[in-house]
């Protein structure tokens, strides 16, 4: 097909995206990236452009390769080629133009991922080299996506007009009988929910100036805030302590990597996509010139058994995992690799490591630049609607701030000032442990097991952390210590025995919230009082069928997978906001959404 042909007849000449805030094409099937990067091009050379730039396609993992450089294009394909991702299954966002053309890669075969993908599309480009047997399917899933007058260009194929038609698109006649161009206007209800739009927000001056509220300064918060400036938000971001990432974000070091299970499980895909979209953010504070403190050796995880080791080794080849993402390594490469000897196999993710969360928190702050407002010492008691405004108020009834949208980033306190129905987070609390001059002094990367110890320089190793559920125990514990220690041993033996006195050790205790699906909050929040009333019609419902708080979300309960879940959190958040394509498949979205547990006491009929 003639890209010509496609600007022409979908885009409009590019009149279609002008002075828009959003403009959405989807790709049924991806070539390559010429037609994105054309697209691109276009979209630069027009002053009427819209504000930001979505491009998804749906990419088979075998049409993964290095796309080419286009003659014509060079400087673009180049950009392209160096953002190009890991080849594994999945939804992969790059971004450009400091964010504003998104490329989000949706890897799989068309027909699974056309149901998994959620988003309102305002231009098609459907090719047609391997679906012809399923014509009426891929049409109607195109319609599930459409938003209103979506315009369509297709290949020619003499089944095609009818099957779209029964979808509800109109096909319109062309001058070329090489292709079909159509656009969706349905004479009759075609789905039962409605594609992503933006949120309303009821004051016209309050939505130009687009003010938002974010509650706690950790890392959910501070990414949620950079997240939402890259979009030209204004932020309020309460903390009740006096500076950012005091809580568990202010642990001198985490890890991060992704988890590899038997299964490709829902946990192991969100971790996957949250890994993979932390190092695509912290990349950009990096090469912006911010240092966080990142470790760049990989990161060893040791099984917990040598069956487990086997099942897992299996797992990384019949995934096809790339060895740039994890690579399975018996107990010799193992302790090669960790600079001292393993007690089992594991396996090695050469883009893990350790990062300072302080370091990232001050760096999304400082790229929301003039857009933040902090309010340190302060603490809030609850938060109120009136007017299409949210109001947060501290204990006394002071006022702290106002806007039409909150995000409660507040960990543990989140549930509160929600009022969730059945407080579905709890806390644990976790008590690191540094060394000093220790038998892991040579440690070469962090490992991670039953626990694990990351080197932080010469002579000093941090381990960890205990888990310990509704302690809130503040005191550094010597029980805690041992614990500790004792769960590093059983990874690497070369601690066995050493008994430093507790009293000499150092430690930190910080405080996390978890649910009881180990699931992170994510998402917007339900309208409980609403859907109790309405609880019979309910009962059967799905998340899309809840009625939701107006402007209300939360990020939180990210157990000990914070470093990992925020910032993938933060960009679903803002594009749920700004009616933008989720950055993950809508099925990971509903595992982590807070109105889950809502929904299954609605489901179980507990309001009736």
């Amino acid at each position: 097909m003639t890209h010509s042909f496609f600007f022409a007849n979908v885009l409009g000449s590019r009149a279609r995206w002008a002075q828009r805030r959003n403009f959405t094409v989807l790709q049924a099937e991806f070539d390559g990236g010429r037609l994105f990067i054309e697209t691109w091009a276009a979209w630069r050379a027009d002053p009427e452009r819209c504000e930001r730039l979505h491009f998804v396609a749906v990419a088979r993992p075998t049409t993964m390769d290095l796309p080419d450089v286009l003659p014509e294009q060079p400087t673009l394909s180049q950009l392209l080629i160096n953002a190009w991702p890991m080849r594994v299954a999945g939804q992969h966002r790059l971004e450009f133009e400091n964010g504003r053309v998104v490329l989000t890669l949706a890897i799989g075969e068309l027909e699974s991922m056309l149901q998994k993908i959620w988003l309102r599309a305002d231009a098609f480009y459907l090719r047609l080299s391997h679906i012809d047997a399923k014509l009426a399917y891929v049409a109607k899933a195109l319609a599930r996506v459409a938003g209103d007058q979506a315009t369509l260009c297709a290949e020619a194929h003499p089944e095609l007009p009818r099957a779209l038609e029964d979808a509800g698109f109109i096909c319109d006649e062309t001058p070329d009988a090489a292709y079909v161009s159509a656009r969706f206007a349905p004479r009759w209800r075609v789905r039962r929910h409605e594609p992503p739009l933006a949120l309303a927000i009821e004051d016209s001056q309050v939505q130009t100036l687009r003010d938002a509220i974010v509650i706690g300064a950790g890392l959910a918060g501070c990414a949620i805030t950079e997240r939402l400036a890259s979009r030209g938000w204004r932020v309020s971001l309460i903390e009740r302590h006096n500076d950012l990432a005091r809580d568990a974000s202010g642990n001198p070091a985490g890890v991060f990597h992704p988890i590899i299970w038997r299964d490709d499980s829902t946990a192991a895909r969100l971790t996957r996509a949250g890994f993979l979209y932390a190092l695509h953010r912290w990349s950009e504070l990096e090469r912006a010139g911010h240092n966080l403190g990142r470790s760049g050796q990989g990161l060893l995880q040791i099984a917990d058994s040598t069956d487990d080791a086997r099942a897992i080794a299996s797992a990384i080849e019949r995934f096809g995992l790339p060895p740039s993402y994890v690579v399975a390594v018996d107990e010799h490469e193992a302790s090669r690799l960790a600079g001292q000897p393993v007690a089992r196999a594991g396996w090695f993710f050469p883009q893990g490591g350790w990062i300072s969360p302080a370091a990232i928190c001050a760096a999304q702050c400082a790229v929301a630049g003039d857009l933040l407002t902090t309010r340190f010492g302060m603490e809030v008691a609850r938060i109120k609607r009136e007017n299409g405004t949210w109001t947060a108020f501290d204990s006394t009834g002071r006022a702290l701030a106002e806007a039409p949208v909150v995000i409660l980033a507040n960990a543990g306190d989140a549930q509160r000032i929600a009022g969730l129905h059945g407080l579905p987070t709890r806390g644990v609390r976790g008590q690191l442990t540094l060394l000093d001059a220790s038998p892991l002094d040579g440690l070469r990367v962090p490992i991670v097991g039953d626990g694990y110890a990351v080197p932080l320089g010469a002579h000093r190793t941090l381990t960890g952390a205990t888990y310990d559920i509704d302690d809130i125990n503040m005191r550094i514990q010597a029980a805690g210590h041992t614990e500790n220690l004792e769960r590093v041993a059983m990874m690497l033996p070369a601690l066995a025995g050493f008994e430093p006195r507790s009293e000499t050790l150092e430690g930190r205790v910080a405080f996390r919230s978890v649910t009881s699906d180990r699931m992170p909050m994510i998402g917007a929040l339900a309208d409980e009082t609403t859907a109790r009333a309405n609880a019979a019609r309910l009962s059967g419902a799905w998340p899309l069928d809840l009625p939701r708080a107006p402007g209300l979300y939360g990020a939180f309960a990210f157990g000990s997978r914070g470093l990992v879940w925020s910032t993938l959190a933060a960009e679903l958040i803002a594009a749920q906001i700004e009616g933008e394509p989720w950055p993950v498949e809508r099925e990971l979205a509903e595992a982590i959404d807070p109105a889950r547990f809502l929904l299954r006491a609605l489901r179980h009929g507990e309001f009736t």
